[in-house]
């Protein structure tokens, strides 16, 4: 179990959609979570891929290795 408080939580969260979707679409992501009732667990279930962990692990390493061989900007 992690000690980090909540906000730093928050913190490293919207770094990494930031990182992933850049600053204004995480801005729109978040924007969006807020606007409706939205209960994660729920869409976890009902929106990503029914995977085993596995499976989850090895697409991460392929997106990841994919993400290294990609020229920068």
């Amino acid at each position: 179990m992690t000690t980090e408080t909540e906000s730093a939580i928050r913190l490293r969260g919207m770094r990494a959609l930031i990182d992933v979707l850049g600053l204004v679409e995480a801005e729109r992501f978040m924007g969006s979570i807020n606007r409706e009732r939205f209960d994660y667990t729920i869409w976890r279930q009902q929106s990503l891929p029914d995977l085993s962990i596995e499976q989850i692990a090895a697409r991460a390493n392929q997106l990841s290795a994919e993400l290294d061989t990609k020229p920068s900007a």
